[in-house]
């Protein structure tokens, strides 16, 4: 559960980012919204031996998911739904640790992903090629066209991308240049991509993450953090 919206290939083009460009400014300190510690969903018997986390210098955008996995969950099981993800990209995929930084369920919860600490710049396993100076933030459930997308996790997606980007000043509405670090993205290695500061994973990599009917969302999640941010 939870890995194949990852790798899934599809021919739907991104959304163009806006047309702002983002500005790495004073930061624009907020509070910190609540994000539920790793201890909570991964257990001594479900967690395997990793590498001591890797850091960027910042975090300049952020990149949206989703698990690929069911929707209609009781938000009490999201931990155990947490553990299957981590168990499909440490098991199958061989990953050293789930590849997203946070994961938000569909009560707004929102989850602490890959090890590191949630206010350093955690280099995540999210979005091949450009998984540096980025978070990865991953809603747990199936996004495709015509699906619901609940407003208490697009405000808590929001709240948290707002909080995250502010500790550098980053306009959640802009966008930003970032180099591609692998062929097997949208860009060739060491190509530079203006992206939008929040983007969804099809923006970088042939996939239909985070499905359309969540793609949709994108500028209203953008907005949302940048009145969160004081704009």
């Amino acid at each position: 559960m939870g890995t194949v919206g990852v790798g899934r290939t599809a021919a739907r083009a991104p959304a163009a980012p806006p047309p702002a460009v983002a500005r790495i400014t004073v930061p624009r300190p907020i509070a910190r919204p609540p994000v539920v510690p790793r201890s909570k969903w991964l257990d001594a018997a479900s967690a395997r031996e990793q590498p001591p986390p890797r850091y960027d210098d910042r975090v300049v955008a952020v990149f949206i998911h989703h698990t690929d996995s069911p929707n209609g969950y009781d938000c009490a099981e999201t931990p155990r739904i947490i553990r299957d993800v981590y168990a499909g990209q440490t098991g199958a995929k061989q990953w050293d640790d789930i590849g997203y930084n946070f994961l938000v369920d569909r009560c707004g919860t929102i989850y602490e992903g890959r090890a590191g600490g949630v206010d350093r710049p955690v280099t995540g396993a999210h979005t091949q090629g450009f998984n540096h100076r980025s978070a990865g933030i991953a809603a747990i459930g199936t996004f495709t066209a015509g699906s619901k997308v609940p407003k208490a996790m697009t405000d808590a997606i929001a709240r948290l991308v707002a909080w995250k980007l502010g500790l550098v000043g980053v306009d959640p509405r802009g966008t930003v240049r970032l180099v591609s670090s692998n062929s097997l993205s949208r860009y060739a290695a060491g190509t530079a991509a203006v992206l939008a500061t929040v983007s969804g994973h099809d923006a970088a990599f042939m996939t239909s993450c985070p499905g359309a009917a969540l793609s949709d969302r994108l500028p209203e999640i953008r907005d949302l953090a940048a009145r969160y941010q004081g704009r």
